[in-house]
């Protein structure tokens, strides 16, 4: 099912791919994603194409650096992340997609990501 993305100001447009639909849906508790409070589900680096306003992604990376948030250098809505738990994916804002009636967003079924207790996190 492909899906066009959006940021607030529209100056960011991606084109996603959901191979599974909005089935696999989560929240993360880890310390951005607690702030953020944002309903995401994963695709595939190659389902994930930014069609507008590469230009205006800026790039947030903190503690590991290995995950990369992206969001508008304009509006400063985050869009999508690549993913630490596995680097081959995005999670994608599902607040993003333009078509999701926003009545219904927040009845969807929504499971946890333990990001706090992140295997990269635990010392030895």
């Amino acid at each position: 099912m492909k899906k066009k993305l959006t940021c607030h100001c529209k100056a960011i447009e991606i084109e996603v791919n959901l191979q599974t639909g909005l089935e696999k849906l989560m929240r993360c508790n880890c310390s951005i994603c607690k702030k953020k409070g944002t309903i995401m589900t994963a695709v595939d680096l190659r389902d994930l194409k930014v069609v507008k306003g590469e230009d205006k992604i800026t790039t947030y990376k903190f503690h590991t650096k290995v995950a990369k948030h992206y969001f508008c250098s304009d509006c400063g809505v985050y869009t999508h992340h690549k993913r630490r738990s596995n680097p081959n994916t995005y999670g994608i804002n599902v607040g993003c997609i333009d078509d999701i009636d926003p009545q219904e967003l927040f009845k969807l079924k929504v499971a946890i990501n333990d990001g706090h207790n992140h295997v990269m996190d635990k010392k030895k």
